[in-house]
């Protein structure tokens, strides 16, 4: 694992806010490695382990099975990942509008990735929603999550991709296991969006990281 370096890590031992001063790297205390931003976003604010990101108006990332609708303007917050790893997180936002979210996303370019987003969905409901992009997107929307908050768990071992949810970070269920076997490096980090609203702000807390390669997919460990 690469080198974790603990002087950088007090950058975030305070509250830091910033409007949109979007081209500081950043650092987690559970990240042990530079973010940076992909998109500048509305503004954000953080603190020892949680990033507050606000999205604006018409922010999404989706490449429309019906060759319709193609945008990757929200922002995200990324780091350069293991090999292999395990990533969660809490992901909680307001839902006021259609489709707003917040996600974990594992980018390998404008073509090739993955969004598992916490999101709105078209009844209303707050949505456990997993898009996989290979040059076009598909859209699967799985559990509707009674609350505004839930964890997220993402987990790679060589080319596959696993990825979690649950509502007590304890209590882990599969969403999707999958392979993905984009070239060149990856990018792994937090993004908001906003389609049809004017902002969304979106908190993610108890991050963890760890440079492992899972053994049982549906144990997540």
């Amino acid at each position: 694992m690469r080198a974790y370096n603990y002087s950088m890590a007090l950058f975030f031992t305070a509250l830091v806010s910033v409007n949109c001063d979007a081209q500081r790297p950043l650092k987690f205390l559970k990240i042990p490695y530079l973010l940076t931003w992909e998109n500048k976003p509305l503004s954000y604010s953080a603190g020892v382990n949680s990033i507050t990101v606000e999205a604006g108006e018409k922010t999404d990332m989706f490449r429309d099975p019906n060759v319709t609708y193609n945008t990757d303007n929200a922002p995200k917050l990324f780091f350069k990942p293991d090999d292999n790893f395990v990533l969660t997180a809490c992901i909680e936002h307001h839902f006021r509008n259609k489709w707003d979210g917040g996600a974990i996303v594992l980018k390998a370019d404008n073509l090739n990735w993955i969004k598992f987003c916490f999101e709105k969905d078209y009844t209303g409901q707050h949505r456990v929603v997993s898009v996989v992009t290979n040059n076009i997107s598909d859209d699967c929307n799985s559990v509707a999550i009674n609350g505004d908050k839930v964890y997220y768990k993402i987990a790679k071992a060589g080319n596959v991709i696993t990825l979690y949810y649950s509502t007590d970070n304890k209590k882990w269920f599969l969403v999707r296991h999958l392979q993905f076997n984009a070239k060149g490096p990856l990018k792994l980090g937090f993004m908001a969006q906003s389609p049809t609203g004017k902002s969304n702000k979106v908190t993610f807390s108890e991050v963890s990281y760890s440079n492992k390669k899972i053994k049982d997919p549906y144990a997540g460990e």
